[in-house]
């Protein structure tokens, strides 16, 4: 890893094997590395069981499956992360409120 990824903020995605949820964590790591491209240093995909399906960045928990009672939409996912690690970043499109709300 170069010294300046190393530098930025490393997420961690962490993922029920026994659910079979290594896809789904795949592809949120795409979409979130492909957003954050130049905020992200890493994402790294944990093993976990038991129903796990946590987001982690700097410290802070940003999405539980546990906790939130569903898996999140990858819009919820870009604003938490985004306000963590890059609040001055706009996210264009997944920024808008939905008109219903």
């Amino acid at each position: 890893m170069s010294e300046e990824a190393a530098a930025l903020p490393r997420v961690e995605i962490e993922f029920c094997t026994q659910c079979r949820w290594l896809l789904r964590a795949g592809w949120m790591a795409q979409e979130l590395l492909t957003t954050f491209q130049d905020e992200i240093g890493e994402v790294a995909l944990i093993p976990g069981t038991g129903g796990i399906f946590e987001i982690r960045s700097q410290g802070r928990l940003i999405w539980s499956r546990k906790a939130e009672g569903r898996f999140p939409d990858l819009k919820e996912v870009k604003q938490r992360l985004r306000d963590v690690i890059a609040p001055e970043k706009p996210l264009g499109h997944s920024d808008r409120r939905d008109p219903a709300s």
